[in-house]
């Protein structure tokens, strides 16, 4: 993401945006070890269905027999925590002072737990209801995307960017043309961090999805093979649609919908990696891209400035996904494609939810 949003901003704010990646992993880090972790997991007698309370300061002793579980999960939620927050310094770039972003970057890995809790902690209440959350499509992208939109809004646009309609003017570098249709030459350096930048985090995903299953042992590797694969090709259906988006240009290519027509697809199959078909996987990608490409330009409309369209890329996906035990929809099928339907980047809050069942709703994970 530092990438991403280094090519995105002037050359002279580079620095800065690359140093509040690096606060969002030790302030962010920090800040989930010491609260976070326990906030979303954490095991006493005070937990309830909205927060954890318990293991603080985690640190469990060499005598503890689940000594390795807890630590690989706070590693792993580690990553869901910090990315979380880095979705958001992009939307911010040139306009949010670095020691506010410090602050920012403590407050916003605590708001990220508490949904947390709720989709994958013992106690939390959307848990109970069987949401199904398997790679953060709720948790870490759409509290990343409203967290985005809100900032950006807050932030208002960058000086000059909208002095002559919605077309991207230069501010200090040509490279700030990244965001819109690139009416305006772009700088060499920005454009390749920016495709660097999309290839690494295209690779980067699959270890973000196959993760999630927790495991290659007995039968789970078999799911986190089936949610690589559901990723790639997702992120194949979401180019193809970005493709589309970029060359509709009325001068040059728009590298950041292509960019962002992958990334948005990436986002749209995260919720449900595992579950989908692999022709239900590319479809879901062309859908989230086509939403993510669709609503940028929406978003400039209302002049609304998102350097790296983070608003509309990370906060369209939330699916509470509930089918019936008695249907074994393990791998999604015709009924779960429905579900990717019902999307809203501009309100960042939906929730589909389908019911088999209308007197008692159940849902299905997979084991």
């Amino acid at each position: 993401f530092g990438m991403l949003e280094s090519g995105c901003v002037s050359l002279k704010n580079e620095v800065n945006i690359m140093m509040k990646n690096v606060v969002d992993i030790v302030l962010g880090g920090l800040t989930y070890w010491a609260f976070g972790f326990a906030m979303s997991f954490g095991t006493s007698k005070f937990n309830n269905p909205f927060i954890g309370l318990g293991e603080f300061l985690i640190d469990p002793s060499v005598e503890d027999t689940l000594m390795g579980p807890k630590c690989a999960a706070f590693l792993f939620q580690l990553s869901f925590a910090t990315t979380s927050t880095t979705i958001v310094s992009g939307a911010m770039a040139e306009r949010c002072n670095f020691k506010a972003y410090c602050l920012f970057s403590f407050l916003n890995t605590i708001v990220y737990c508490v949904p947390a809790g709720w989709l994958w902690g013992d106690q939390g209440f959307l848990k109970k209801m069987g949401a199904v959350d398997i790679a953060g499509s709720g948790a870490v992208h759409l509290v990343g995307g409203s967290s985005a939109l809100a900032c950006a809004i807050m932030l208002g646009p960058r000086v000059g960017r909208y002095d002559n309609g919605i077309d991207p003017l230069p501010l200090g570098c040509p490279v700030n043309a990244i965001m819109g249709l690139f009416t305006f030459l772009i700088h060499r350096f920005g454009l390749s961090d920016i495709l660097i930048n999309n290839n690494c985090i295209r690779w980067g995903w699959l270890a973000f999805n196959s993760g999630s299953t927790y495991g290659i042992s007995g039968q789970r590797w078999q799911y986190a093979a089936r949610a690589a694969v559901s990723t790639m090709l997702a992120s194949m259906g979401g180019g193809l649609i970005g493709l589309g988006f970029s060359l509709n240009g009325p001068d040059r290519i728009d590298i950041l919908s292509q960019i962002n027509g992958i990334l948005g697809s990436l986002v749209a199959i995260t919720g449900g990696c595992f579950l989908f078909r692999a022709w239900e996987a590319i479809i879901v990608g062309m859908i989230g891209a086509f939403i993510t490409c669709f609503s940028m330009p929406i978003l400039d409309k209302m002049h609304i400035d998102d350097p790296v369209g983070a608003s509309a890329t990370h906060g369209h996906d939330l699916y509470i996904e509930k089918h019936n035990r008695k249907n074994r929809l393990k791998y999604g099928k015709q009924l779960l494609l429905g579900k990717k339907l019902s999307k809203s980047p501009k309100l960042n809050t939906v929730t589909d939810a389908v019911l088999n069942d209308k007197n008692k709703p159940n849902f299905a994970w997979i084991d």
